[in-house]
């Protein structure tokens, strides 16, 4: 008997959890496929502690194909999707050559894209914090920072080097400059040139008040709790420009910086603009049980889909949504085959938390707030539970035992190559293949 194929677009939270739901039905009249750029999940919600040496970079990833046994997995890019012809071409390998993948089924799961929104010089010097990249990069540069800093002939350069943005004050943006801030400050004693006064720490929100999801009063909270720390808040301000120096803010001032981190804005996935199908802020309009309603077979969640509520508006792209989306999702393709009833997805938020650094964050929970330490705690308990396989709660546990009684390393994720000899170069020292250092120049 012929089989019903799926091709699932993306390995989030969205794409992974509907594989999930095929995984555990095991039906041998499905052959389903999952086609992610990388070849692990990532567990966002922890991105920030692993740009701030609290967790190792392999702890908050799985390996895609060892939570997947029975549905196929494929890494690669999509190119296109085809609908007309039902294919999907997707490039991969050293050469980046393509093949083409039919499908009855197409779930479009691709995630979002970092939006610069037009700001000039950013796309060219920022940093993100949306990828495991990202958090590395991010990482290395701080420390990066410190080192050259903490030199004798940085004085001219030393307060861009120890001044570091992030603009954005929503999870994102306060997550990471909480547990940054807490990274450099532990870091300093260690550099004899350089003082806690030296170093400068500035959040630039659009709004009256950061985590404007959770409302004013933990909004204002935690706004409290970062200036105590020394973080310095630009509220109703925006980044106009960034050179290779300075970033300039919507209120006229200029800030002397060489490292600018954005949080602060998002769009669909680039390849959804290519697509013949009905949209609503750049997103696929789907109905309630998550199919593009006109197109049979096509599927959309998490942030490439606009799936209405039981109140008139929309769900949020959040990773609570999209793990449950998945699973409803995956049971709505398999009674589609079936011509069975589908079923819409209804879902209440349980709750938002956000750590802010220091063992302190901010969390409201089937709506009652908590804050401070037991905040923190619930956030780091509930996330734990959520991540996949006891292998990594083990080891992310682990981590954040042995954080109680270290301080953090802030060592590089260095990848150069290393020096190498070439014997012919040895025999033959005019035709020598080592690259020369560069001449010493004097501080």
């Amino acid at each position: 008997m012929t089989k019903t194929r799926v091709l699932i677009l993306g390995g989030g939270f969205g794409g992974l959890y509907a594989a999930l739901e095929f995984e555990k039905r095991s039906d041998p009249d499905f052959e389903v496929t999952l086609i992610s750029q990388e070849n692990f999940f990532l567990f966002t919600p922890m991105l920030h502690e692993v740009a701030a040496s609290d967790l190792d970079v392999t702890h908050i990833v799985n390996p895609i194909r060892k939570l997947l046994r029975q549905v196929r997995f494929f890494v690669g890019e999509v190119q296109s999707v085809q609908l007309a012809e039902r294919r999907v071409v997707i490039a991969h390998g050293f050469d980046r050559h393509t093949h083409s993948l039919e499908y009855d089924h197409i779930v479009f799961g691709l995630g979002s894209a970092v939006n610069f929104n037009n700001i000039p010089g950013l796309q060219d010097r920022a940093l993100q914090m949306k990828s495991l990249g990202d958090a590395m990069a991010l990482r290395n540069r701080l420390i990066e920072h410190l080192e050259e800093a903490g030199t004798d002939c940085a004085e001219k350069d030393r307060a861009a080097l120890l001044t570091f943005v992030v603009a954005g004050g929503g999870f994102a943006g306060v997550e990471t400059i909480g547990s940054i801030n807490d990274l450099l400050r532990e870091a300093l004693p260690f550099y004899p040139n350089l003082k806690p006064e030296m170093l400068r720490v500035v959040l630039v929100h659009p709004g009256d008040f950061v985590l404007p999801e959770l409302g004013q009063e933990l909004g204002r909270y935690a706004s409290l709790k970062l200036a105590e720390r020394g973080v310095e808040i630009r509220f109703n301000t925006r980044v106009k420009a960034v050179t290779p120096r300075t970033v300039e803010l919507t209120d006229g001032a200029r800030i002397d910086s060489f490292t600018l981190i954005w949080t602060a804005g998002t769009s669909s996935h680039p390849l959804l603009n290519e697509l013949d199908l009905p949209k609503e802020r750049n997103r696929l309009r789907v109905s309630t049980a998550l199919a593009v309603e006109g197109f049979a077979g096509v599927w959309a969640l998490g942030d490439c889909a606009m799936i209405p509520d039981q109140q008139g508006g929309y769900y949020p792209p959040t990773a609570q949504h999209a793990s449950r989306e998945g699973k409803v999702l995956a049971y709505n393709i398999v009674a589609s085959v079936r011509s069975e009833a589908l079923k819409p997805f209804q879902f209440k938020t349980l709750g938002l938390l956000a750590s802010i650094g220091r063992r302190t964050g901010v969390a409201r929970i089937l709506g009652i707030n908590f804050s401070g330490f037991i905040a923190w705690w619930l956030w780091r308990t509930i996330y734990l539970l959520k991540l996949p396989r006891l292998e990594k709660k083990l080891r992310v546990a682990l981590d954040w035992t042995l954080d109680l009684f270290f301080t953090k390393d802030f060592v590089q994720y260095l990848h150069g190559r290393s020096p190498a000899i070439d014997d012919v170069a040895r025999a033959d020292p005019s035709a020598s293949r080592i690259s020369q250092p560069p001449p010493e120049v004097p501080c």
